[in-house]
């Protein structure tokens, strides 16, 4: 079969004897630097760093939102989620808003729906946040198994079987679950027995950690071994990422052990940049955070990892989202897309070099109070309260420079697409509570750490 051909991600089922399986594994509220992929000398994360030695590290990845349940529904979808009014993260219903869509409208079709019909069996293991009503749940959403909780976190020893919020009881479609070890680790072992029960027949994973994400929680092997780490929540941090590095492995070596690595695509990214003042996490050389629109907010790890086609040990360094990674998976299973369905394109032409030319022109967020558009080295960010911040990210990765003054033209060019984009939006088909405008507001005025910390 010609590489070409499979590439072009618009063949018939039938064209594609050999599926490759898909593993998605989503890190949650993990700081840029916190790996030592992007060079932390306090964490090691040598799983993750062999992964990216596997195949390709995007250092121009981005997510499409800087919060959980927004970023997942375009990860989801393909689809930049404010095209379908799932603008906010989900918290509980604001008045004036039907609670029949307090999650991802039902209108939209999920990765999982799309690979369903194409013979994939799909898992999703651990953290669904995209609503908890029966109709939005994930084994109605083309997931075939669902081992996890369908809200935004959860404590990392305890469910209980008439818990709420983070202590609410593990859900699982295909087993009695049994108490909770470490979830960071019961996620990997349940990612583990998914490969091994569908080794046999194409699949999708969905590996949604739980981790770094709060409550602080490590166990005491782990912040044994970073002692060395004064700050107690750095160090609970660090031995949260670390489990997490573990798991990872795991995976990797399930799929080494039934003879999938080779035809198995696996993703690793970030659902957000790192929340540094609820988990100590650090996104440098990024400036901000969780909740806003700075890179630290929307730049996250990406790696995508496919030995049978893609190279080893590589990097890619034009912009990419995670809205690809929906219609690469379709297009690889033998899907046809309509690409003017979809935001995101077939990443894996462009990372192979069969097309010669970036995959986005431009990319576009709105997040509640705020919002922002990349051009080539050119980023924008319009804010309700102040003129509008204007960065030349080619020599201010940092976002240090303000240089909306100094270059009108770009600042009126940029604001005009990027207005123009917002008010061809719908409304927001929920809200979360005003008060979390506020405090987004307030995190563009914080300083931020941009700069790896020695180790000790």
């Amino acid at each position: 079969m010609a590489l070409g051909f499979l590439l072009s991600g618009y063949s018939q089922e039938e064209s594609l004897p050999d599926k490759p399986n898909f593993v998605l594994i989503v890190a949650d509220d993990l700081g840029f630097a916190d790996l030592s992929l992007n060079g932390s000398q306090q964490i090691p994360t040598p799983n993750i760093d062999r992964l990216a030695r596997s195949g390709v590290n995007c250092t121009e990845g981005y997510v499409s939102s800087p919060v959980c349940s927004p970023s997942r529904a375009g990860l989801m979808t393909g689809i930049n989620q404010v095209k379908f009014g799932h603008d906010n993260n989900l918290g509980g219903n604001q008045k004036g808003f039907d609670p029949a869509y307090l999650g991802l409208p039902l209108t939209e079709k999920t990765v999982a729906d799309l690979l369903k019909p194409l013979n994939y069996t799909n898992g999703l293991i651990g953290k669904w946040h995209l609503g908890k009503e029966a109709h939005f749940h994930p084994l109605q959403r083309g997931f075939d198994e669902f081992w996890g909780y369908t809200g935004g976190g959860h404590d990392y020893f305890t469910a209980l079987a008439d818990g709420k919020g983070y202590k609410c009881p593990i859900e699982c479609n295909y087993a009695e679950p049994g108490p909770l070890t470490y979830i960071t680790d019961d996620v990997g072992t349940e990612s583990v027995k998914f490969i091994n029960r569908h080794k046999s027949d194409p699949f999708f994973l969905y590996a949604a950690f739980n981790a770094p994400h709060t409550p602080m929680q490590a166990t005491k092997e782990d912040l044994a071994l970073f002692s060395y780490i004064k700050d107690q929540k750095r160090r609970t941090y660090a031995a949260m990422v670390h489990r997490l590095d573990v798991n990872v492995g795991r995976i990797l070596d399930a799929l080494e052990e039934n003879s999938l690595r080779e035809n198995t695509l696996v993703v690793f990214i970030s659902d957000n940049g790192g929340p540094v003042n609820s988990n100590a996490s650090i996104n440098a050389p990024y400036n901000g955070q969780k909740g806003i629109l700075l890179e630290g907010g929307i730049h996250v790890p990406f790696i995508m990892s496919w030995p049978k086609v893609l190279k080893r040990n590589t990097t890619y360094t034009h912009p990419v989202t995670a809205l690809d990674l929906t219609p690469t998976m379709v297009a690889l299973a033998g899907g046809k897309l309509n690409q003017a369905d979809f935001d995101g394109v077939n990443l894996i032409p462009y990372l192979t070099e069969e097309i010669d030319d970036k995959p986005h022109a431009h990319l576009q967020w709105r997040f509640t109070i705020s919002a922002a558009i990349r051009e080539g080295n050119w980023k924008l960010v319009r804010l309700p309260d102040r003129l509008p911040l204007l960065f030349d990210l080619s020599n201010d990765i940092s976002e240090q420079n303000n240089l909306s003054l100094k270059h009108l033209d770009v600042t009126e060019r940029l604001l005009r697409k990027l207005g123009k984009w917002d008010v061809s939006l719908p409304h927001p088909v929920f809200l979360e509570g005003a008060v979390w405008r506020a405090r987004q507001l307030g995190l563009y005025d914080k300083e931020y750490q941009l700069a790896q910390p020695a180790k000790k």
